[in-house]
């Protein structure tokens, strides 16, 4: 058995190189989620992915599959993904928020919702990734929560920092030069890799 699943799992990520789309579809109903995972990137490739079939990935019973769907409609306008900011696994919603930061987001950014992952979430890496994607957008809206991220743990502090870049004013001014003598040396570097070092250093 585990032969057989492999050698779909190979089928299926070759199948983008081979210009075989019937391979690669037929592998997105496959009942093993990493040959799935091969045919959405091979159907990707040979752009025979549709947003229907997309949006049945992005549902999918396994994490791995809604994580990769989401690498996949990141660089597309549809299907809509913000749902996939309440998913109950932390690892869809941390690539749920990038997702976000990298689209173009139109007029309606789901900046609040993001603001809310940004400040409330109990997984860091969630928290880091919705600082990040409130950066990539720049709505003012999420100036206060990427304010916020500013005092959590280093990792957050530094994408905080960050994505500062987007926004200006005196609030900005004052959480860099707090960034400034944060107690983790990476933070201080990330505020001199984006304004310089301080003067006299």
């Amino acid at each position: 058995m585990h032969d057989e699943v492999m050698a779909r799992r190979r089928a299926a990520a070759q199948a983008g190189f081979l210009d075989d789309p019937g391979t690669a579809l037929a592998a997105l109903d496959d009942p093993d989620a990493y040959v799935r995972i091969a045919g959405l990137r091979s159907a990707d490739r040979l752009d025979v992915l549709d947003t229907d079939r997309l949006v049945t990935l992005l549902t999918d019973r396994e994490p791995a599959v809604r994580i990769a769907a989401l690498d996949i409609a990141a660089h597309r306008h549809d299907p809509d993904i913000v749902g996939l900011l309440d998913d109950p696994e932390p690892a869809v919603v941390e690539m749920a928020a990038w997702a976000c930061g990298e689209r173009d987001s139109g007029p309606r950014p789901p900046t609040f919702r993001l603001a809310q992952l940004a400040t409330g979430h109990d997984d860091p890496l969630v928290r880091e990734a919705a600082v990040a994607a409130i950066g990539a957008i720049g709505d003012e809206l999420g100036l206060p929560a990427v304010l916020k991220a500013t005092t959590d743990k280093p990792a957050v502090r530094r994408r905080a920092v960050l994505a500062l870049a987007a926004f200006d004013g005196p609030e900005v001014d004052a959480a860099w030069a707090r960034a400034r003598t944060d107690r983790d040396r990476q933070v201080r570097d990330a505020v001199d890799e984006l304004l310089g070092p301080a003067d006299g250093a």
